[in-house]
């Protein structure tokens, strides 16, 4: 992905990786909506075998993306795996994005405030 600094926001990044969401809507017509896939298809591979491992190393230490992943799946919202893994790309960008920013490192309990 190089430097993350390069992009104003992370919604650059996101649609930079191909994860941005492609609407279809044709008069009263809406389709069901897609990711673009118009973008890095080896980083988005790379971040979604990042959350997947996540997941499966998720007993080593507290994650808020794997805690978003969780709430995705709970009967309110029942979401599919591949659209909570999506969500969940799209939450690491944002979180990365900002770490990036601001040369920080990765703060478990500064991250779960935040997305409180």
């Amino acid at each position: 992905m190089g430097d993350l600094s390069r992009f104003s926001s992370s919604k650059k990044v996101n649609a930079y990786i191909g994860i941005d969401i492609r609407r279809y809507q044709s008069g009263s017509f809406l389709g069901n909506d897609h990711i673009n896939k118009r973008g890095n298809s080896n980083a988005r591979r790379v971040l979604y075998l990042i959350v997947i491992n996540m997941l499966k190393q998720q007993r080593w230490g507290p994650n808020h993306i794997v805690e978003y992943y969780y709430k995705l799946k709970e009967p309110p919202y029942s979401k599919k795996h591949k659209v909570t893994m999506i969500a969940c790309i799209n939450k690491l960008i944002k979180c990365l994005y900002s770490l990036a920013l601001k040369g920080t490192l990765y703060d478990y309990h500064l991250a779960s405030r935040k997305s409180d």
